[in-house]
């Protein structure tokens, strides 16, 4: 009896004790002027944006389902500042910033180095090639080089041929020798013309004996690269017997990406590897650049000339090329060593610090400056940002820019970027030298403006045609003064339109072809004689346009074909109701379907409210939303 009196004591003490907590909770939310119904009510007040969590873009002032998944809408915490409701700004914690690992650098001018990669092959000088013919014709008797790949000297002997021609010119000549000098003058250049060498024709003279052959001297030195002929063959005047090249001097050509083209200059030294020798650098210095882009690879023939006394490089070798290019303003070509020198243009390891004259093939010398080379005192460094600054899609790089009056908060800036050199990235617009762009954690910040359904990457600030508030824009059409009556002469045309949307939206091919023939039907009955010349020009230059696309869509194959053509009418046709204006009491439901080919989007027009997908029919009915209505002025 005694125990059950103490339990019942201990269970009021906490039942009191729970009473007197609940009370001051309650009266401490009441002294500060608060309650759990107006949280929750302010709650419900701040979430007047609902949007769809796969769809970000997707934003009403009430609950509903996404157009185009049908998803349920979600809340969106807006931003306080209604300034900076739909731009892409960010404003993020320490703490956030911490978490997302995000550092910036700033924008400055300095000189960039860079490196060109090319690869390509050893190949035999062109200038150091000969060709040993037969100047006579006759029979082969001897071979002295039988076999390719012998290296021979200048003047040794190559081939021995007999021939008749030859024996009765060496008599006329022997004759000669008692007869005038003019006739004896005639004879020997005929013999030096068929390849006799001086010594030759002294000895026959000396000799005063003909014989019927005639040994070939080899003209320079090199290596024998082809054999022609063989013993007993017969040989006419002209025909091949050796090629000799020399290899003292190769030629390595390289293949020069159509993007590094800009960095790559006449008198360049180049440095290569080749696989046959591991750690070994061989230089040489660009000497020609093909002035035509080869189309299949698309890439630039660039041509190095390369010393090889050693012998080391074989032509058919693969070479690895690096060319070092320090890049300054506008795309110049730093290079302290050549600005300021003279070079000769066909030869050039021919530097002179003076105008003057080629040592090897007596062109005149050119300025380096011409070939597109300066130095650090006469150009300015470019502005540039680290690699990892932009990101880029397509044609459009966006960055993220630090305020320098708010800590933690960014801002997305389209920018024009030039070349890529090395870990930076040269800035053609956009930004400023000082400014401070995020490096790293730009694609969480980008990623973050997103959801928010603001511009950013993935999607341009043009792509949002809605207000900061999520409202549809209402624009007033035309930026011509254009009169009333013929707004109204383009009744018939819009009405032939929207008969062109709505079969497409059904998957009617035949209503799609009848529309289009209607829509030709319309544009020929629209006077336009009454307009100013600015729009009479542009009227002319729009439908020209349009008439053109919708003739080819008559031939469609295809109900594909045909929304593809209807998408490019599109385009001509909301422009035109934009410049032209539309009738009286009449307005355009302007509609975006960012699903459309392939994920690009499209857009379209329509007279009703309701969203009707031309592109997908039946298969996507309601997947768009209206961004814009056109009215009359």
């Amino acid at each position: 009896m005694q125990v059950k009196t103490i339990l019942a004591a201990i269970v009021l003490c906490v039942v009191f004790y729970c009473a007197g907590v609940v009370t001051h909770v309650m009266l401490a939310d009441k002294k500060n002027g608060k309650s759990t119904e107006h949280i929750s009510h302010n709650q419900e007040q701040d979430a007047t944006v609902w949007t769809c969590s796969m769809h970000p873009q997707i934003q009403q002032s009430s609950p509903g389902q996404c157009p185009i998944c049908g998803m349920d809408l979600i809340p969106l915490k807006t931003n306080t500042d209604s300034s900076q409701r739909g731009k892409p700004v960010l404003e993020l914690s320490d703490y956030a910033m911490k978490l997302a690992d995000v550092q910036t650098a700033s924008v400055k001018k300095k000189y960039v180095s860079t490196q060109v990669r090319m690869v390509g092959k050893v190949a035999f000088a062109e200038t150091n090639i000969a060709y040993i013919t037969s100047r006579i014709a006759g029979r082969i008797d001897r071979l002295y080089v039988d076999y390719t790949g012998i290296p021979v000297k200048k003047g040794d002997h190559l081939v021995s041929i007999y021939s008749p021609d030859l024996y009765a010119a060496q008599q006329e000549l022997i004759q000669s020798l008692s007869a005038d000098t003019r006739t004896l003058d005639a004879v020997r250049e005929k013999l030096r013309l068929w390849g006799l060498q001086d010594s030759q024709i002294a000895e026959i003279e000396n000799r005063k004996s003909p014989s019927d052959h005639i040994t070939i001297y080899a003209p320079i030195n090199g290596i024998v690269i082809h054999k022609e002929v063989v013993e007993g063959m017969y040989v006419d005047t002209g025909t091949k017997i050796y090629t000799i090249a020399d290899l003292n001097v190769v030629w390595v050509k390289m293949d020069a990406y159509e993007n590094d083209v800009q960095l790559v200059r006449y008198g360049q030294p180049v440095e290569f590897t080749t696989e046959a020798y591991p750690g070994k650098t061989f230089q040489g210095t660009i000497s020609f650049i093909d002035p035509v882009l080869d189309t299949a690879t698309r890439t630039v023939k660039v041509r190095v000339n390369v010393e090889n006394s050693d012998g080391l490089l074989k032509p058919g070798m693969f070479v690895n090329a690096v060319v070092n290019v320090t890049v300054g303003k506008d795309g110049i070509v730093i290079d302290e060593a050549l600005a300021g020198k003279w070079i000769s243009p066909m030869h050039p390891e021919i530097v002179k610090n003076q105008p003057g004259e080629c040592d090897v093939c007596g062109m005149p010398l050119v300025r380096a400056e011409t070939l597109g080379y300066g130095n650090s005192q006469s150009i300015e460094p470019p502005l540039v940002i680290p690699a990892s600054a932009p990101l880029i899609t397509g044609k459009r790089a966006v960055i993220y820019k630090a305020d320098p009056d708010k800590k933690g908060t960014f801002s997305g800036v389209e920018i024009q970027l030039g070349m890529r050199a090395g870990d930076y990235y040269i800035v053609l617009s956009g930004l400023r030298e000082g400014d401070r762009v995020v490096t790293n954690g730009n694609f969480k910040i980008d990623s973050a403006i997103q959801i928010q359904a603001k511009p950013s990457m993935m999607n341009p600030m043009d792509q949002y045609m809605q207000s900061g508030d999520g409202s549809k824009q209402s624009v007033q059409s035309s930026s011509f003064d254009i009169p009333d009556a013929f707004r109204e002469s383009l009744l018939p045309l819009f009405k032939a339109y929207f008969a062109l949307h709505h079969a497409l939206s059904r998957d009617s091919m035949e209503g799609a072809l009848t529309s289009s023939q209607d829509i030709l039907n319309a544009l020929d009955s629209v006077d336009y004689s009454g307009l100013s010349p600015d729009p009479h020009s542009r009227w002319e230059k729009e439908t020209g346009e349009l008439r053109a696309i919708v003739s080819k869509s008559i031939s469609s194959a295809t109900i594909i074909e045909m929304r593809e053509y209807f998408h490019q009418a599109s385009e001509i046709v909301i422009q035109c109701a934009r410049l032209f204006g539309v009738p009286q009491s009449f307005k355009l439901y302007l509609f975006h379907c960012p699903m459309a080919f392939n994920d690009t989007g499209a857009a379209w027009i329509q007279d009703t409210p309701d969203v009707e997908n031309p592109y997908f029919g039946s298969a996507m009915f309601s997947c768009g939303m209206q961004t814009e209505v056109i009215d009359h002025k």
